[in-house]
């Protein structure tokens, strides 16, 4: 008896770690979602995105960065907003095509696959909730999937074939 006690209080003391710091606020790729660069202190740090648009203009997007299994499944599900000039960059470990769909993601979002070399390859806009197939698909392989807000990259003129410059 005195031994299951002491298991029960580790358990809860186990699954009290394991809640995770943003509490399972985020999400939503079939393959690829969400928390930036983990500072000393444990909280998230934005990255920087900057893209070489066709006009000619240098446009910067501050990133959240989804590199790791977990993270990418969560993407942006369940949120309500994203800041203006604010995304999440799917870091992937080599390339292959992607598919990503919109199940529980709430925000209506534009898509940009970007391949090892930092070319854009695709812009797609996706549509919230969609969990349907077709899924919005690379037309090549690609190892980064950048998500913004939907129309983010027709207002600042980026188009398919601008380079981004990824954070390291």
């Amino acid at each position: 008896m005195k031994y299951r006690g002491l298991a029960l209080v580790l358990l809860v003391v186990f699954l009290a770690g394991c809640g995770g710091a943003n509490g399972g606020q985020d999400g939503h790729s079939a393959n690829g979602a969400a928390a930036g660069r983990k500072t000393d202190a444990g909280t998230s740090a934005l990255s920087t995105v900057t893209i070489d648009a066709s006009g000619g203009k240098k446009v910067e997007v501050s990133v959240e960065i989804a590199d790791d299994p977990f993270e990418q499944q969560r993407g942006l599900m369940y949120r309500t907003s994203l800041g203006g000039d604010r995304g999440m960059l799917f870091v992937f470990r080599g390339e292959e095509p992607r598919s990503f769909w919109m199940k529980n993601t709430r925000i209506p979002l534009s898509i940009a696959y970007i391949d090892s070399k930092g070319h854009i390859t695709d812009i797609l806009d996706m549509k919230p909730l969609d969990d349907e197939p077709p899924h919005y698909t690379s037309s090549e392989p690609v190892q980064y999937a950048l998500e913004v807000n939907q129309g983010f990259f027709e207002e600042r003129g980026v188009k398919v074939g601008d380079h981004a410059e990824l954070p390291k």
